[in-house]
């Protein structure tokens, strides 16, 4: 079964456990696994998962220029009033920049002006990274009562928050929406997920975790009853030269991939937010990456 929405195409598929909903957003493929509803539950409840999830894109994407984040990009050196969710987002960011010792900075994106990760051996020059520092370091920011000051040249990206983000707020809406049946699900957007309630027959969920150098394989399957799963590697967006992968996980201190880090990370975490929060940190940690997973009391799985 095949419909579109919002100039979006979802696709269903009937499977062994139960249906299958399908559709893009934040540049990812988005599945919506669902057991034990009707074609046309699945069919509604795919729907308000892509509506939200195509909400928050549109509201937080950099590449709109009319979304809600490029107009905070857009008009910096002045105080500017936040919505309650974007205020949330933004306390958010503040905690993970406060936990990880400033290496989760959502000010980082500035660095994609020299940094562009699409598998070539194009590495910018010392001086060019330089040059950006100043414009990093969320410790920069200032709020008062919703409200933001943005200092001039400064950018926020909240890729490294959204898709996750995402993936916990629809999980949330469907729960609630098929509470009456108490269905079993999965959402999972390009590999960030969250299963709701248990499957009918108390089995977990299988799932496949995506091999750094074989991106269409699994390099492993781990078992999933509740809660999250985040990954986050280099297996996608990289440089390379010389015989060096240079990973797009970025240390904002320092404006370079940081060395000697994981391939792969996976977290399991209550929610999809603190999952990717912790697999993003522990690559930001390089080496020290798996002490730093050890000392969290969480499930990780990580590929060297």
């Amino acid at each position: 079964m095949t419909f579109t929405a919002a100039a979006t195409t979802i696709t269903l598929e009937a499977t062994p456990y139960g249906w299958l909903g399908k559709f893009r957003a934040m540049a990812s493929p988005c599945e919506i696994l669902l057991e034990a509803v009707t074609e046309q539950q699945a069919a509604e409840l795919t729907q308000l998962a892509a509506n939200e999830a195509w909400r928050i894109e549109q509201k937080y994407s950099r590449y709109q220029a009319d979304s809600v984040l490029s107009q905070l990009n857009q008009h910096t050196a002045c105080w500017q009033q936040l919505d309650n969710e974007t205020a949330a987002l933004l306390q958010f960011a503040n905690t993970c920049y406060q936990l990880s010792d400033g290496l989760f900075d959502i000010t980082s994106g500035v660095l994609r002006k020299v940094w562009r990760f699409d598998g070539s051996d194009q590495i910018p020059t010392a001086a060019a990274v330089t040059a950006l520092l100043p414009l990093v370091g969320f410790d920069q920011l200032k709020f008062a009562d919703h409200q933001l000051w943005l200092p001039q040249g400064m950018e926020l990206d909240l890729g490294g928050i959204a898709k996750e983000y995402a993936v916990d707020k629809v999980a949330q809406l469907l729960a609630d929406a098929s509470k009456a049946q108490g269905t079993a699900m999965v959402v999972n957007f390009g590999g960030d997920m969250l299963a709701v309630r248990r499957k009918a027959d108390q089995q977990p969920w299988r799932i496949g975790i995506e091999h750094p150098s074989k991106p269409d394989e699994p390099a492993m399957l781990v078992a999933l009853t509740a809660g999250a799963l985040a990954t986050s590697g280099d297996a996608r967006r990289f440089l390379q030269k010389d015989g060096i992968r240079y990973s797009h996980i970025l240390n904002p201190k320092t404006g370079w991939p940081v060395p000697n880090a994981p391939r792969s990370v996976t977290v399991s975490a209550p929610s999809c937010v603190m999952a990717g929060l912790l697999a993003t940190t522990a690559l930001l940690q390089g080496e020290g990456a798996e002490a730093f997973l050890q000392q969290q009391g969480l499930k990780f799985w990580l590929i060297p």
